[in-house]
């Protein structure tokens, strides 16, 4: 039976339930961590591996770090964070040694064995994948080596073990130097996107390679990625860089939002207390000419020294709702319908048949937001292709309502070459001259500059030619131009690609206030149990319904492999899982019907008083922010009374995670 406390989509959806509890729980406690227990991590005997001392790095337009201070120790597990362009993958190399900086220095312990993955890293194209994975080693010595073993079948199960690199897929290629690099012993790894080209198998598999590679208290891992689930699976430190800084935070990617969401209110109530500041600064001052010079020139300086540390306004990513084209009852069915592609039997050298999907059975309903999952060639793009009419039916039917207006943001942004050479300004200025954005009173006239900027873009992007802008920044004008065709079913085809964490949540949020049917189609776990409400999974050409989401999907893709796993690979001492996924946790006790309606009563009642705890501390925040901030003895009172309301929140956030999990089990 499907659980999940009231919030965001993600834990509205089965399989999210539990990571997303999880993921609160950790959040929590990450942001009430004391700096006394900061400290004491800092003091706890641990290894220094490297470190960084005041790093400058410049490139031509732009400095990347200033006195940039940081440091590795053995069992650290570091996410970093950041928006595309700021620097992510360059510190990675400073750090490897791949860079050298400008000023400062990097320190390695003696005898320090790194190993890191590059975006760029490519694989010798003349080897084979096993002298590119294993080198001239015997079979037999590498064989009886598990982690080797264990490496080769959670990245390279699909991929033909003498094959030439040069006659791999970009996605082989990037795994196999993967696995090149992960047989390896390593004191630290740098990994920099390692979960591009993986499905949510493989990256659920990598997860659990990284966590269990090292003891707790030896290693260290830093690791560049947009996966967030994979973040908050491995990571318990999160790096942001931005503004050429770095800003550690402790915990995965849930504490981290957690704590910069803290951090920026806790600014935005001192900017608002130095805002009133400044009015009163100025008010004085335009009393008229003869004030300004005959009054102490403290005066003077102390208001400009409030304008003078205004803050930037970091580039700002939002976008309203537009518009969508009304949407009937009927969107699309696809009724029993079975789609077949020719092949060739290699074996018999005669015309066969592959059948992709069999039976499909699915009534699209208006609204309706799905995420579909499956391996790569198991039907996903044709699924998607009988519901845009790009393909047709073998047998059976598919059937449109008369107002459907389909759009698909796919992966090879083939939507931005007839514009490869036009300003981005003029693109969005070609579909319209003006764009209304959001509802009723609300709605506002934008032009397409401004609509741009909401967006992400700054001033000097909107005249860069599109040819020239980065992944991301086309992957945002694609979404842009498929919105402005008002559609009112979006297919969204891998759309995390080339996106960092605050441009995905930036559109997570844009989709969520979305009002027509959204179909997802994505290996990034966190994504799918965040904008969708549903999932399936195409299995052996059949729809499957997952009414706990991704959790059972990886079940049912386990137990395929275990049905149909040889006893013998072909390789010495060598045992082949056709599938890469962590190893299934104890069950729960099943409860009994009785116990069950007791623990669905007991979890709702939780429900309402997490809602109404968190309805007094949003008011008790407000309070502080407005308190007077000299008043230290309120200020006590009210943080006393802040610190209670959020251990009772965390007690019973442990005892919703405990039941859920007793319903789920």
């Amino acid at each position: 039976m499907q659980m999940a406390r009231p919030g965001g989509r993600g834990e509205r959806s089965g399989g999210g339930t539990r990571r997303a509890g999880v993921a609160r729980l950790r959040a929590r406690r990450g942001a009430r961590q004391s700096p006394a227990g900061a400290a004491a991590r800092v003091e706890r005997d641990m290894a220094h591996l490297l470190g960084a001392e005041r790093l400058h790095l410049e490139f031509p337009t732009r400095v990347v770090f200033d006195e940039v201070t940081l440091g590795i120790d053995e069992g650290d597990r570091i996410g970093v964070v950041g928006r595309n362009g700021d620097g992510k993958s360059t510190l990675l190399k400073l750090l490897a040694g791949r860079l050298e900086p400008d000023g400062g220095r990097v320190t390695r312990r003696r005898g320090i064995r790194i190993g890191m993955l590059d975006q760029a890293d490519v694989v010798d194209p003349g080897k084979t994948v096993a002298e590119s994975v294993v080198g001239g080693i015997a079979e037999h010595v590498w064989a009886g080596d598990a982690k080797v073993r264990d490496v080769i079948a959670g990245l390279l199960a699909d991929v033909p073990w003498h094959a030439h690199i040069a006659a791999l897929s970009g996605g082989q290629r990037r795994r196999a130097g993967l696995a090149a690099l992960l047989v390896g012993d390593w004191d630290v790894v740098f990994l920099d996107e390692p979960t591009n080209h993986l499905d949510v198998e493989g990256i659920a598999w990598l997860a659990r390679h990284l966590k269990g590679r090292w003891a707790s208290d030896a290693g260290a891992l830093v690791v560049v990625t947009h996966d967030r689930w994979f973040l908050d699976e491995v990571c318990t430190g999160t790096w942001e860089v931005h503004d050429g800084i770095v800003e550690p935070f402790e915990g995965g990617y849930a504490a981290y939002v957690l704590q910069r969401v803290e951090r920026d209110r806790m600014a935005a109530a001192s900017e608002a207390k130095r805002q009133n500041l400044m009015r009163k600064e100025l008010a004085w001052l335009r009393r008229g000419a003869p004030a300004r010079t005959s009054k102490p020139k403290f005066r003077i300086e102390a208001a400009n020294q409030l304008i003078g540390n205004e803050p930037p306004v970091r580039n700002p990513v939002e976008l309203n709702r537009l518009a969508v084209s009304r949407l009937g009852r009927d969107v699309v069915d696809l009724l029993d319908v079975s789609v077949v592609y020719p092949v060739v039997d290699a074996a018999a050298g005669a015309p066969a048949e592959h059948m992709v999907l069999h039976g499909v059975e699915w009534r699209i309903a208006p609204g309706e937001r799905t995420g579909i999952l499956g391996v790569n060639g198991a039907g996903k793009s044709t699924l998607l292709g009988l519901v845009t009419g790009a393909v047709q039916p073998t047998t059976g039917r598919v059937k449109r309502g008369k107002t459907v207006k389909i759009a698909t943001l796919s992966q090879e942004l083939a939507e931005l070459a007839e514009w490869a050479d036009e300003r981005v300004s003029a693109v969005v200025a070609e579909q319209r001259s003006a764009y209304r954005v959001g509802q009723g009173s609300k709605a506002v006239e934008l032009t397409p500059g401004q609509l741009l900027e909401r967006l992400g873009f700054t001033s000097s992007q909107l005249s860069t030619p599109v040819k020239n802008l980065s992944g991301g920044q086309k992957r945002r004008l694609q979404l842009l131009l498929i919105l402005l065709q008002e559609p009112n079913v979006l297919i969204l085809d891998e759309p995390t690609n080339d996106l960092d964490t605050d441009m995905l949540a930036a559109i997570e949020d844009l989709l969520d206030s979305w009002p027509g049917t959204l179909l997802v189609v994505s290996h990034d776990r966190y994504l799918i149990e965040r904008v969708t409400d549903r999932q399936f999974a195409i299995l052996d050409g059949h729809l499957r319904d997952l009414p706990r989401g991704v959790d059972q999907y990886l079940e049912l893709r386990r137990q395929q492999a275990d049905a149909a796993r040889p006893a013998d690979s072909g390789r010495p001492g060598f045992e082949t899982p056709a599938v890469r996924t962590p190893q299934p946790e104890p069950a729960a006790p099943t409860l009994t019907g009785a116990e069950r309606r007791t623990a669905e009563k007991e979890l709702s009642s939780i429900d309402r008083r997490l809602d109404k705890l968190a309805a007094e501390v949003a008011r008790l925040h407000e309070r502080l922010a407005v308190h007077d901030q000299s008043d230290y003895a309120g200020l006590a009172v009210l943080g006393d009374g802040l610190q209670q309301l959020e251990a009772s929140v965390a007690e019973l956030e442990t005892r919703w995670l405990e039941v859920s999990e007793a319903i789920e089990g």
